[in-house]
């Protein structure tokens, strides 16, 4: 491919990923009908124009027919290949038999299985709404026999009940099933700033092996530099030796499976945070019934990069004797003017250096004003104004900030 592009050239046409034969007859239809010069009248360029436009019209629309059959026969491909694998979707049968009893294209016969899946099913009859116009009628049609052959009668006042009492009674009694009643650690969120605040008595952390000796993402120093959180229950995951209590150190405590049962058995825990990496995380759901249930449960994920700004949001969250703060996600903008977040009423802003050294960070409420006469519950005064050394802290200042203000009272 070049920079250079000749319309009248087949190869052109080729070369951006034109079929053989359409590239013939783009190229056929620019050397018939080529661009006059700039310097021919208006009027005659555009009729020139025009009379490409409907040389290339038919083209156009054999093109999106043969797109058209090439989705459907991908569709149709797709149902035999599921139906010969074993598969027990009862839909696909029905869409073979519409295409090959009724002589439906894609469309209805979709349409077709799902009226006949809803008789059997003991639904009411309700087509789904075309997205194109013109396909309605057809689809309807579709969707109304498939509804008549899967037995619905909808001109019978009873005909729901008899439909739904006998989809209930043929319906197979699944013994033994594996199904779990919990998810596992593998299928939890990513962190988030939404979950409630929870104190750290109440938290659970499970922390890698390969974390631990590596410190890719700096656990256990960013753990340590958030006041109260010696009162966390922290554990390792070890894809060959499983669960067990570390010391907040960091290091292996002394393992015994019984004294694991009591400590995650003695607190009523209501956050878990999991940092670990596939072959741990493997290991931790063949253990996952050790593990409580709790209101909130959380693992990181992706890049480590990621995994760190979701480790700061889950420690953020942790509540110390004595804190007060409001939860939510925080709406975060950056306009010319700098760095802005919102939560609830109130919006905190960056304005920008102070004198003679550090940066502004201000705090408004709802009127748009700078929020004075706000406390604490414990009746500590906040001040709408603060100044801090390292604009790089700006965002986590701001963030603290604006938890303490949505939490706070205002007297008089």
């Amino acid at each position: 491919m070049t920079d250079a592009f000749d319309p009248a050239d087949a190869g052109c046409w080729a070369a951006r990923g034109r079929r053989p034969h359409h590239a013939l007859a783009l190229a056929d239809a620019w050397q018939r009908f080529p661009d006059l010069p700039v310097t021919a009248p208006l009027d005659d360029r555009m009729a020139r124009t025009r009379e490409r436009v409907l040389v290339l019209r038919s083209l156009h629309e054999a093109i999106s027919a043969e797109a058209e059959a090439a989705r459907q026969g991908a569709n149709f491909a797709f149902v035999e290949r599921q139906l010969a694998s074993g598969g027990h979707d009862p839909r696909h049968s029905a869409i073979l038999r519409g295409r090959d009893d009724h002589g439906y294209d894609w469309n209805p016969a979709w349409s077709y299985a799902e009226g006949f899946h809803a008789a059997r099913s003991g639904w009411e009859a309700r087509c789904p709404e075309p997205h194109h116009a013109e396909d309605a009628a057809r689809r309807r049609e579709a969707y109304d026999r498939g509804f008549r052959d899967g037995g619905g009668v909808p001109e019978d006042l009873f005909d729901v009940a008899r439909r739904a009492f006998a989809a209930e009674s043929s319906a197979p009694v699944v013994a033994d099933s594996p199904a779990h009643g919990r998810p596992l650690p593998s299928e939890w969120q990513m962190p988030t700033d939404e979950p409630t605040p929870a104190s750290w008595h109440r938290r659970l952390l499970v922390v890698g092996s390969a974390e631990l000796n590596a410190a890719s993402i700096g656990v256990t120093a960013m753990l340590r530099g958030r006041p109260g959180h010696e009162a966390a229950t922290v554990l390792m995951i070890d894809a060959d030796t499983g669960l067990r209590p570390i010391s907040i150190a960091g290091h292996p405590a002394p393992f015994d499976e019984a004294g694991l049962q009591h400590i995650l058995t003695a607190r009523e825990f209501t956050d878990i945070l999991v940092v670990a990496d596939a072959p741990e995380l493997a290991r931790l759901d063949a253990d996952a019934s050790l593990l409580p249930l709790t209101r909130t449960m959380e693992r990181t994920r992706n890049s480590l990069r990621q995994q760190h700004a979701q480790l700061r949001l889950w420690l953020a969250r942790g509540r110390a004797p004595g804190d007060q703060f409001a939860a939510g996600h925080i709406r975060w903008s950056k306009m010319a003017a700098g760095l802005s977040g919102r939560l609830g009423d109130f919006t905190a802003r960056y304005a920008g250096p102070a004198q003679p050294r550090g940066h502004r960070i201000t705090i408004e409420d709802g009127s748009g004003l700078p929020a004075h006469g706000y406390r604490t519950a414990m009746g500590a005064e906040l001040l709408p104004e603060h100044v801090i050394g390292n604009r790089r802290h700006a965002r986590a200042a701001m963030a603290d900030l604006l938890r303490q203000f949505a939490a706070s009272l205002r007297l008089g």
